[in-house]
């Protein structure tokens, strides 16, 4: 079976009562690639021993796999993944690459601008400078989608028309935070179809349209 929920942000209570052989998508933040050091390590053995498959997408708050030298690229689903030898069950999908999941052609798009960051390099916490994508990622996603068909989209931010503001922090000047992420995906949103599209990234449960937030539900992916 294949499963569908938001950031986990290293705690993976929620997934204790998933069956084994079990395939869960994590909409960004899992959280596994974040200390980058034996606290990482120690998580990943723990998470490859649940006879679970997690496909993550690339939140804000985790290095990308690409930058980290024990991953490699490999081929799974169709499309071109990241996979650490020592942890098979642990595969992070690509930006921009379109994957077959469970029968449905998939789009992923990670990565979001953390609202945080200015705290975050003022004490000193992990911060990590590739959280979105660069412009050149993003031309290409457009260059090689536009006018596509995909049944699903699977991002960790969404696309700045159905941004959940009732629950943006009342603490954050708006004005501030780096909205490039959200109006590249409104322009995915016009330019490319799609049927479903699955979101993590505002820590909220909600559907518009077409569009679905999840954070703490886990639910099938069919």
């Amino acid at each position: 079976m294949f499963y569908i929920t938001g950031d986990t942000h290293r705690d993976f209570t929620r997934v204790h009562n998933l069956p084994k052989g079990s395939t869960l998508i994590i909409l960004g933040d899992a959280g596994i690639n974040y200390f980058l050091n034996e606290e990482d390590k120690e998580l990943k053995e723990y998470l490859n021993s649940l006879g679970i498959t997690f496909l993550c997408v690339q939140g804000n708050h985790e290095e990308r796999p690409e930058n980290i030298p024990t991953y490699k690229e490999n081929k799974m689903y169709g499309g071109k993944v990241f996979i650490e030898d020592d942890y098979p069950n642990l595969i992070f999908l690509k930006n921009g690459e379109i994957y077959t999941i469970n029968n449905k052609k998939v789009l992923v798009i990670g990565g979001a601008y953390s609202i945080d960051k200015n705290i975050r390099l003022l004490y000193g916490w992990h911060w990590f400078k590739d959280e979105q994508l660069s412009k050149s990622e993003m031309n290409t996603i457009l260059e090689k989608y536009q006018g596509t068909h995909v049944d699903v989209i699977l991002s960790h931010t969404s696309p700045k028309k159905f941004e959940p503001v009732e629950v943006f922090l009342s603490g954050i000047d708006q004005k501030t935070v780096d909205k490039t992420m959200e109006e590249f995906l409104d322009t995915v949103e016009e330019t490319i179809k799609y049927d479903k599209w699955y979101c993590g990234h505002y820590h909220t449960e909600k559907i518009v349209d077409k569009i679905e937030f999840i954070f703490e539900n886990i639910k099938e992916f069919r």
